[in-house]
């Protein structure tokens, strides 16, 4: 069979300490800028500004501290309401030419008082430092965890409805070491790479985590549309890994697509706890965690443990069902494609004939090409902040209350905003999985060519 689908991406005193000095620095933008000095804010001052406009808060913390996970042993976990996440690990990753626009792209105002903070005072140094020298006038709060342990303080911090659903590599290796963190309340669980391919050939499996399988994405799709499996086929292929309902999955993959589409499917399928290691098998080595190249083979289950699929909402297949929905609920068509393709100069595939788009959809971003989904990765490989993509949909006409349906070419890149909108609990999110070939393959259905659009919307995450 020839592989259509693997593409690599790689893929978080009671007062103010004054001072007028300045410097200067030229190493960070190509035009030299006031360095201001950064100063500190107390824990006073700290929540009594929380409603102030004329300050940002700045979260440097990873995804999963900011989703809602307790790291370092907060006492409420989440973020601050209408923080901005700039994680520290994006430190470094930033092309030097383009940081001052990749920052502002965040939303910080250099009219404002920015106030960073953490757990982590080393964090809280580097992303300070960093603003400081592109101009902002920072403030380094260093007592957050006294903040977030306060229940006083929990009406202004927000976690995810379903944080647990994206991982860290730390989580995992815990998982692994016989430890319970937080969120984990399974004795059994198995940890699957996911790409196109069997294990010995598939070439994103050769190195993987010590002790994962294989998932090999054709046990839940087959062509010429790639839409999932019959139900009996794909419960048949998860019991031959020993995939259960009741088993805890932890999935991660280097085509971030692939991992997510398998997400979902597994999700509509019945298992009722799926994880997503975030940034993929990178970002565990980056942590220090042992890999391997031996061929691990799961033991096969026998019952599966409820009828699949558990969640057949979670599916929209074929292009005429989507059309009705479409016509009959209201439901915005979201493409979550290349310009190129929305824009009808490609259809984006070589086994898709016809280029164009389901009459009215709306451009939804992802990257320059099918592999690609850049728009929703930040400099370090994780996942970007799903309040950054809300923002980009609001641009485009897609109001927080509205009715969506995903899609792209063949249901693998939508397969990524689907699950920040279910990590957020974002009501009336819909999954199509036909997408563009089936809807180019039905042919009586409505298409427009948008030759018309100009330019590419900004994605504001050009850090490259």
């Amino acid at each position: 069979m020839i592989n259509f689908k693997k593409v690599g991406i790689i893929f978080l005193a009671s007062g103010f300490i004054l001072s007028g000095c300045t410097t200067k620095d030229s190493n960070t933008t190509s035009t030299p800028v006031e360095k201001k000095e950064i100063k500190a804010i107390s824990l006073e001052d700290f929540a009594k500004n929380l409603s102030n406009s004329e300050y940002q808060f700045i979260d440097t913390r990873d995804d999963e501290a900011y989703n809602g996970f307790k790291v370092d042993n907060v006492k409420n976990g989440g973020h601050l309401k209408n923080s901005i996440q700039y994680s520290a690990s994006f430190i470094g990753k930033v092309n030097k030419d383009k940081e001052a626009k990749f920052v502002s792209d965040k939303g910080l105002d250099k009219n404002k008082k920015i106030v960073v903070y953490d757990t982590n005072k080393d964090n809280i140094d580097k992303v300070s430092d960093k603003f400081a020298s592109l101009g902002y006038e920072v403030y380094k709060f260093e007592d957050y965890k006294t903040f977030a342990d306060n229940d006083a303080n929990k009406a202004n911090i927000v976690a995810y409805p379903e944080y647990q659903n994206l991982v860290s590599p730390k989580w995992v290796k815990d998982v692994q070491d016989g430890k319970k963190p937080e969120t984990y309340n399974n004795k059994d669980y198995a940890i699957f790479e996911v790409s196109w391919g069997e294990g010995d050939k598939a070439i994103n499996y050769k190195e993987h985590i010590k002790g994962a399988y294989h998932f090999n994405t054709d046990w839940i799709e087959d062509g010429p549309i790639w839409n999932l499996r019959s139900a009996d086929e794909i419960k048949k292929n998860l019991l031959k890994q020993g995939i259960t309902s009741d088993k805890t999955i932890i999935i991660y993959s280097d085509d971030a697509s692939a991992g997510f589409r398998v997400n979902w499917a597994l999700k509509w399928a019945g298992v009722k706890d799926v994880r997503v290691m975030n940034g993929g098998l990178e970002n565990w080595k980056a942590a220090g965690f042992e890999t391997e190249k031996t061929v691990n083979t799961p033991k096969e289950a026998s019952d599966f443990g409820v009828n699949v699929p558990a969640h057949p909402e979670y599916d929209i297949s074929r292009a005429k069902e989507m059309a009705e929905k479409v016509k009959n609920e209201g439901i915005k068509l979201v493409s979550i494609r290349s310009w190129d393709e929305y824009t009808g100069k490609t259809s984006g595939y070589d086994y898709i004939e016809k280029a164009g788009e389901p009459q009215g959809a709306i451009y939804g971003f992802a990257g320059s090409n099918k592999g690609d989904m850049s728009d929703y990765y930040d400099p370090d490989g994780t996942l970007r902040n799903p309040q950054e993509i809300y923002n980009l949909w609001k641009g485009q006409g897609i109001a927080e209350t509205d009715k969506i349906a995903l899609y792209c070419g063949t249901g693998w890149r939508n397969a990524i905003p689907w699950f920040m909108t279910q990590l957020t609990g974002r009501a009336n999110t819909y999954f199509y999985d036909g997408g563009w070939n089936d809807w180019q393959l039905e042919g009586s259905l409505p298409v427009d060519i948008n030759k018309d659009k100009g330019a590419k919307p900004d994605a504001k995450n050009d850090f490259k």
